[in-house]
């Protein structure tokens, strides 16, 4: 498949505008596949959902911006919330250990529930959330994350609503960060590993 020259040039454009140069491997998904992933799995859950009580939970801080985007995709009425959890010791790997932040506020009993997520990766903070939610009445319990990285899992956790997978590459941009710097890139970027290793 061809290179989009205008594609690229405009992303490389927008990691200037944020951030050093030098930081950045690589973009690894522009912002234009982004949004037309969005836009399809907006599609996909307002059919789904039709005619059911659906409350979008977004997962914090990584999950808000696409959030925000796919909401703006369904065309049927929603609620929605936030729930922020922690699992990364040091930044980079995660500890294994789930810890709740903050908790929701809404109430989800009787209600079909789907959970936003911005990427899988070992999947335990999904899993913990999921039997979590399972506790509190709700008529079904899914996922929905725009970002899947596969080779990283460590527990068996299907993804209702899969974006786009990507390799097992450390990754910013579009929410994703490394302490709490680069969400606000627009497009899905591979950091240099010397910003992130101290050997």
């Amino acid at each position: 498949m061809g290179t989009n020259k205008s594609t690229n040039n405009a992303a490389n454009v927008a990691v200037n505008n944020v951030t050093n140069r030098s930081e950045i491997k690589e973009v690894l998904v522009s912002r234009e596949k982004i949004a037309e992933k969005v836009r399809e799995l907006g599609q996909i859950i307002s059919k789904d959902y039709e005619g059911k009580e659906l409350v979008l939970i977004g997962v914090l801080k990584g999950a808000f911006i696409f959030l925000a985007d796919l909401i703006r995709e369904i065309t049927i009425p929603v609620d929605m919330d936030f729930i922020a959890v922690s699992s990364y010791a040091d930044g980079t790997k995660s500890s294994g250990v789930v810890r709740l932040i903050k908790d929701m506020d809404v109430s989800i009993s009787d209600k079909h529930v789907l959970i936003v997520e911005d990427i899988v990766d070992t999947g335990l903070t999904l899993n913990h959330l999921k039997n979590l939610f399972s506790t509190r009445g709700p008529k079904s319990v899914k996922i929905c994350s725009i970002f899947d990285k596969p080779s990283r899992r460590l527990v068996d956790i299907n993804v209702d609503y899969k974006g786009i997978e990507i390799p097992n590459e450390f990754v910013i941009g579009y929410g994703l960060d490394f302490a709490e710097r680069y969400r606000n890139l627009p497009d899905l970027c591979i950091l240099d590993p010397n910003v992130y290793r101290h050997d």
